[in-house]
């Protein structure tokens, strides 16, 4: 259905589309809410900036963590949670990190009987590999494209479904009546047209917001667009200070700095040497060594090159040369195919180049367990846009399992709350003709306006230099003023051009989603004046006891501004406090 509004007496078209269930996002959370919605008889939408089968997801590439007990029979949910708990540095969502736990295993299952090709073991069980902080071999893995694998049987369960996808579709504000979320204002960015979509309820799933750093694993869709619309329409946010700096990215050549390298290398025994030939992992963890947990490898491949150890271009060594061209291409494939093409190297005769890469967010939309809806009714969340499982630094292969089990519980939870309400999902006219004109207004600027570009380089740099893996209070500080400058030149970006086909206009709504994304890290971060998990305080020595009790809560202030709250963390219950109080007794 088509609606003429008027904005400044001239007429603009839009769209409308209703559904009971708007899904925000295409990857695995997305699609598997949208599975769970369809299942319960409701009319879905799945709105997507990119093209189906492009999400992030697909970087996942070495495995999804599930205490199958395939290969380590010892495995179970009860040390995958404390794996989980350990490596977030006890300020997870205990109860996220429980359910996540138990049902990562059905989940597996799930997604092999709808059809993924998982490798297997000799008796014909699905393989698990080691990862890094996890006490037990405990990654399902296709290869080293798990992610792949996982998009593509999710997306032919999703389009099995009655569900509507709408691709290259950018989201530009939620809509509330009532204090609930009724629905969303996008574009298409082919040709700029306007669509309000009506629905009783919203599922955020985004993913991440690593462009907000000039060396990323992220994709140019990464941009936080979920976690700032939420925001924008009160939700709360959860441990926004912690950005993960995945141990391994490419370092040569140039173009492809950042791209990932699966921790599936280690995970197969591939061995860390700086430039002296030395494996130095045994100076930062020598129980656990190469599988020790992503910040702190991080941080080792960091130090060893920042005190003058580091390779030819300015990474450290990564062999796995020992398992030979025959056993890579088994069970390395991508990583084979990726340096062979894009850096002219052959990893089964000599060495990968490897430094940090930012990778993924732990932080993200705070929401309940049980549903997954946020602070504000009608609004779910599930995946990398939400937090609170991972709490101060994510373990390999717990995102997958993560989009599965809580993209399932998004799906359900939104599909309750449908079946549960009356309310309507009409809004006033004007709200939605002033959202127009606020994103139109790029376009209509001439003269020496601010380029979204600029703006959004600034912004990456900024960020490396202030916000990196190791930080102190003066730098984070200088950050934020960087940041805040950039904040107010936002009002004098202008693009060129029309609607059709426009980069620089989309551009000009991605940078806004940065900056706001970026001041909220800096704030938080300051905040946490300790080390813990991806927040590395240089000034101060360690962690502190009482933040260790603590997550930092920001939500939009009465002046549009950020707040911050110190939330204490709940107490476990007895059954989860025992397994601390037991692995404690163990170390």
């Amino acid at each position: 259905m088509q609606r003429d509004g008027y904005q400044n007496g001239s007429r603009e078209r839009y769209e409308v589309r209703e559904h009971d269930v708007l899904i925000i996002g295409a990857g695995g959370a997305g699609l598997r809410a949208a599975v769970s919605a369809t299942q319960r008889g409701l009319s879905v939408g799945i709105v997507t900036k990119s093209l189906l089968g492009k999400a992030h997801t697909v970087m996942a590439e070495g495995g999804m963590a599930a205490a199958l007990g395939n290969v380590d029979p010892d495995d179970s949910w009860r040390q995958h949670f404390m794996d989980t708990m350990k490596s977030g540095k006890f300020i997870n969502n205990w109860r996220m990190a429980e359910i996540h736990a138990k049902e990562s295993p059905d989940r597996v299952y799930e997604l092999e009987q709808w059809g993924a090709l998982f490798n297997r073991t000799p008796e014909g069980k699905i393989s698990q590999r080691p990862f890094g902080g996890h006490t037990y071999r405990r990654l399902a893995h296709v290869g080293d494209r798990t992610g792949l694998e996982l998009i593509r049987t999710m997306q032919e369960k999703a389009l099995a479904t009655d569900a509507k996808v709408y691709m290259e579709t950018t989201v530009t504000k939620l809509l509330k009546n009532n204090g609930r979320v009724v629905g969303a204002l996008a574009y298409t960015r082919e040709s700029g047209k306007f669509v309000h979509f009506k629905a009783k309820a919203v599922v955020m799933a985004t993913g991440g917001w690593g462009r907000i750093f000039k060396v990323t694993s992220n994709s140019w869709e990464g941009t936080g667009d979920g976690v700032v619309l939420s925001y924008d329409a009160g939700a709360d946010l959860v441990d926004m200070e912690m950005m993960q700096f995945h141990p391994t990215g490419m370092v040569w050549p140039p173009g492809v700095r950042g791209l990932l390298v699966t921790e599936g290398v280690r995970g197969e025994g591939g061995l860390l040497r700086n430039s002296e030939g030395k494996r130095y992992m045994e100076n930062y963890d020598p129980q656990k060594m190469e599988l020790s947990t992503r910040d702190v490898v991080a941080r080792a491949n960091y130090t060893e090159v920042q005190e003058g150890r580091g390779s030819e271009h300015g990474g450290v060594y990564l062999d796995i040369t020992h398992l030979g061209y025959e056993g890579i291409m088994k069970k390395l494939p991508t990583m084979y195919e990726q340096f062979k093409n894009l850096a002219d190297i052959d990893i089964s005769r000599e060495p990968m180049e490897v430094f940090p890469t930012v990778h993924y967010t732990m932080g993200g939309v705070k929401v309940d367990p049980e549903t997954c809806e946020s602070s504000v009714p009608g609004l779910f969340a599930a995946g990398e846009v939400a937090g609170g499982l991972h709490g101060a630094n994510r373990l390999g292969g717990n995102s997958l399992s993560d989009l599965l089990v809580f993209g399932r519980r998004a799906g359900e939870g939104a599909a309750e709350y449908v079946q549960q309400s009356t309310h309507s999902t009409e809004i006033e006219e004007q709200e939605l003709l002033t959202e127009i004109g606020r994103v139109l207004e790029p376009l209509e600027k001439r003269g020496d306006g601010e380029s979204p570009y600029l703006i959004q380089q600034e912004l990456q740099v900024a960020m490396m230099e202030h916000a990196n893996l190791m930080r102190d209070g003066d730098s984070l500080q200088e950050g934020l003023g960087k940041i805040l400058a950039l904040k107010d030149r936002l009002p004098r970006v202008s693009v060129p051009g029309s609607r059709l086909f426009n980069p620089g206009w989309h551009t000009a709504q991605d940078v806004r989603y940065l900056v706001q994304i970026s001041e909220i890290i800096l704030r938080t971060a300051l905040e946490r004046k300790e080390r813990r998990g991806a927040q590395w305080r240089l000034d101060y020595d360690g962690p502190d006891e009482e933040l260790g009790g603590i997550n930092f809560i920001v939500s939009k202030d009465e002046q549009g501004e950020v707040g911050i709250e110190r939330r204490e963390i709940p107490p476990m219950p007895e059954h989860l406090a025992k397994l601390v109080e037991e692995e404690k007794a163990k170390a």
